[in-house]
C-alpha cells in the first residue's frame, strides 16, 4: 500500500469543491448596491470569497458605513438564498473525495461559510459521511487566521506536517502557511493563481481531474 504523506486533507468549500464563485460575486455586488454602496468590481468581490461574511462584506464595500453592515449581510443572504438550488459540486469532486477516503485519508472542510450554510449543504445524501470534520468562520477565527486548522489538528491529534490544505484563494494558502501546513492551490476558483506564488503551495491544479491526479500521486 502506498505510504501517505498527509493524514488529513482540509478543503476550502466555495470555489474549491463547490461551483459557487460567480454566484457569490453577483450576490455581493447586489447586496452592496441594495444598501446604497458603489458596486464592487468582479475582482474586488471575488477577492473576499473565503473570508467570514462580515469581514468580506466590509472589505468589498468600503463606502458603506458600519451601521449598515447588518442590513448588508441580510441582503447578501437574501440574494444567495435565491440561487442556492442553482449551485453544485464541481464535476469530479465526489470521485476525488471517494478515492482519498479509500486510501485512508481523513477529510475536512475549512471554510468562510457559516455553520448553518455548510450544514445545509452537507445534509445532501451524496455528501453524508464523507467529511470527518469541519470548521466554519462563524464558530472560530476567519481566514487567514490559522485557528481553523489548529482546531482540526487538535481534533485528530495531528502535527502540522501531516495536514494539507487545498483552496482557491490566497486566504486559504496564507492560513495554511500561518498554521505551518503544506498547501495546494486550485486555479479555477476566486483568485488568480499568479497570486499564489509567494505562499509556496506544493502545487497549483487547473482542474478537478488535475487535482485528483496530483493528490493520488503525492498526498
Amino acid at each position: 500500500m502506498q505510504t501517505r504523506n498527509f493524514d488529513l486533507i482540509a478543503f476550502d468549500w466555495d470555489g474549491t469543491l463547490f461551483d459557487s464563485t460567480q454566484v457569490i460575486v453577483r450576490c455581493i455586488q447586489a447586496a452592496v448596491c441594495d444598501v446604497g454602496g458603489k458596486k464592487p468590481t468582479d475582482a474586488a468581490a471575488a477577492y473576499v470569497i473565503g473570508l467570514g461574511l462580515a469581514q468580506a462584506l466590509a472589505h468589498a464595500a468600503p463606502d458603506v458605513p458600519s451601521e449598515k453592515y447588518p442590513e448588508l449581510g441580510l441582503r447578501y443572504r437574501h440574494h444567495y438564498a435565491r440561487h442556492a438550488n442553482d449551485l453544485s459540486l464541481f464535476a469530479g469532486v465526489l470521485p476525488l473525495l471517494a478515492g482519498l477516503k479509500a486510501r485512508g485519508h481523513l477529510l475536512a472542510v475549512a471554510t468562510g461559510k457559516s455553520r448553518r450554510g455548510l450544514d445545509d449543504t452537507l445534509r445532501s445524501a451524496e455528501l453524508k459521511g464523507v467529511f470527518d470534520g469541519s470548521r466554519t468562520a462563524d464558530e472560530t477565527a476567519g481566514k487567514p487566521d490559522p485557528l481553523m486548522l489548529h482546531e482540526l489538528m487538535a481534533q485528530f491529534d495531528l502535527p502540522a506536517s501531516r495536514v494539507l490544505m487545498v483552496g482557491d484563494t490566497t486566504h486559504d494558502l496564507q492560513m495554511a502557511l500561518n498554521a505551518g501546513c503544506a498547501s495546494v492551490g486550485v486555479s479555477y476558483g476566486a483568485h488568480e493563481p499568479a497570486s499564489f506564488d509567494v505562499l509556496n503551495p506544493l502545487h497549483v491544479a487547473h482542474s478537478v481531474p488535475g487535482l485528483q491526479a496530483w493528490l493520488q500521486a503525492n498526498a
